[in-house]
């Protein structure tokens, strides 16, 4: 029998971010400029780019406003760039990288831990400038940059382990060796929803094999990104290895594909997005590596135990206010169990306590933007006009700008927007099934092949079941399954390439193949 304490053994940075959720953080203010004046005298509240180990702003002097999503304020602006610092910057990352590479692996390892151990130490103000731009309660916030974090150390730590190859030969008089070596400059493009996490998952592990970075964060949440690369810098990492851009998304993207210098593009974001990401990489042949959206079933089996499953879709579903590309998108029941499972799952839901995300015991905060809100309306009206009930939610919070109620909606059909597209928000859509089959081929009927959830307490089902799913990761009894030492990514139209673990180091790693003939 599986129990719901039976899981797989996470890393402490992990761990952190799961307790994160409900341990004790020093709450504060929420005034917008209160919050910033406090973080930009601790020196963390970056509104320039960096290029070769200067901050600079854009070159025609145009900026963007970034908002705090709870208040609509604008906590600052930072440089709209687009394709000439981009290839400065470029220029930068591949001048930095003859001398990064050289170093060894355990120099490159002692500046990690450096990084590191400063992200940890100033953990509080990043988790509260994280809150700021991006929205998500601060005890989630800071949570993510214990997680984020964890991608540096790991990588600090598994770059010492990049090991070649020794391969027999056919040939008495010839030695045949396999060599790693990093592939090169490597552009990555960020999303809003982890601003921390994302770009520590690429960063940390490109660092450590030797390349050097230019990264492009989303234009929503920049600062975050400013202040991780302002610690690197603290950290000792050397001028032009660690490059910020941002601003035009277009022009940026354009330049790091059309460059010759940079040989891999990493990307966390939409499907369509990444597949023109694809298509331009093919110009120069970069290595690519792609984690796109998701449509996460979640299955609650009729032999799951009620407590563990509610406990389990409440984490997946809305964690970061359903703002994840792992989000549980589809929740599954099979009928012998639906009405009590709606039943505690919409008690549990209801209890959720949405708001600022600096105002205590808020578990929910505000969706990205306006557009992210008119998303969310449209799915759960396109499904409510063809059959489906809202049980709890289902409209705007009477908080205003872009807060939405929790949701939970019954009666979906697979032909719903709800269940065929990524939400990305507070909304549950809970589906009904018979068998184990047709709970199979209601998870599989996607083109998203991202993450996916089992409940239940038999052993041969969990199995079967998990075998039998499209997903690059599956959570069994577990809602909450991210950790830097697992690897993380999807297949079909979810991605390509792992994050995360030490297969994600082979990402930032080209190989060599040399036959070593007789020197006699």
């Amino acid at each position: 029998m599986i129990r719901g304490r039976t899981r797989m053994a996470l890393s402490v940075g992990a761990m952190l971010y799961r307790s994160s959720l409900s341990g004790p953080v020093r709450l504060m203010a929420t005034d917008t400029q209160s919050v910033a004046s406090k973080l930009n005298s601790s020196g963390l509240l970056r509104s320039q780019a960096l290029i070769g180990g200067k901050w600079v702003d854009s070159y025609d002097g145009k900026t963007i406003k970034v908002h705090n999503p709870a208040t609509g304020e604008v906590i600052t602006n930072v440089p709209c760039m687009g394709g000439r610092e981009t290839d400065d910057a470029i220029s930068s990352a591949y001048d930095a990288f003859s001398s990064w590479s050289k170093l060894t692996a355990a120099e490159r390892s002692k500046l990690l831990r450096k990084w590191y151990d400063l992200i940890m130490a100033h953990k509080e103000e990043l988790g509260q400038l994280m809150t700021l731009e991006q929205g998500k309660p601060l005890k989630e916030a800071i949570g993510e940059v214990s997680y984020g974090a964890g991608f540096i150390e790991f990588s600090a730590e598994e770059g010492k382990r990049i090991y070649g190859d020794i391969i027999p030969s056919p040939l008495a008089d010839r030695r045949l060796f396999v060599l790693k070596q990093p592939v090169g400059v490597v552009g990555a493009i960020t999303p809003w929803n982890f601003p921390l996490a994302m770009i520590t998952r690429k960063v940390g592990p490109a660092l450590a094999c030797g390349c050097t970075v230019v990264i492009k964060p989303s234009e929503l949440t920049p600062l975050t990104a400013l202040a991780a690369a302002e610690l690197s810098l603290q950290a000792g990492i050397p001028p032009g290895v660690v490059n910020v851009v941002m601003g035009n998304a277009p022009d940026i993207g354009d330049a790091l594909l059309a460059s010759p210098q940079v040989r891999k593009i990493t990307f966390t974001g939409s499907t369509k997005v990444g597949k023109k990401l694809m298509e331009g990489a093919a110009a120069t042949v970069k290595k690519v590596s792609l984690e796109l959206g998701g449509n996460a079933p979640c299955i609650i089996f009729d032999d799951a135990d009620i407590e563990v499953a509610v406990k389990g879709a409440l984490a997946t579903k809305f964690r970061n206010t359903g703002q994840t590309c792992v989000c549980a998108n589809r929740i599954l029941v099979q009928e012998g169990i639906y009405e009590k499972f709606a039943n505690a799952f919409a008690k549990a839901v209801q209890g959720m306590k949405v708001g600022d995300g600096f105002t205590e015991g808020v578990e929910q905060g505000p969706l990205i933007n306006e557009a992210a809100v008119q998303k969310v309306e449209s799915f759960v009206e396109e499904a409510t006009s063809k059959g489906a009930k809202v049980l709890i939610g289902g409209k705007r919070h009477s908080l205003g700008m872009t807060f939405y109620e929790p949701t939970i909606v019954t009666g979906v059909n697979s032909e719903m927007l709800l269940a065929r597209e990524e939400i990305f928000g507070p909304v549950a859509p809970l589906l009904k099934f018979k068998t184990d089959e047709e709970a199979i081929h209601m998870a599989n009927d996607t083109n998203a092949g991202l993450a996916a959830y089992i409940f239940s307490t038999n052993i041969k089902r969990a199995w079967r079941v998990t075998e039998a799913l499209e997903y690059g990761i599956v959570g069994v009894n577990e809602g909450l399954v991210s950790t830097e030492v697992a690897p993380f990514g999807g297949v079909k139209q979810s991605g390509l390439g792992r994050e995360g673990s030490k297969y994600g180091m082979d990402e930032y790693l080209e190989m060599k193949y040399v036959c070593l003939g007789s020197m006699n």
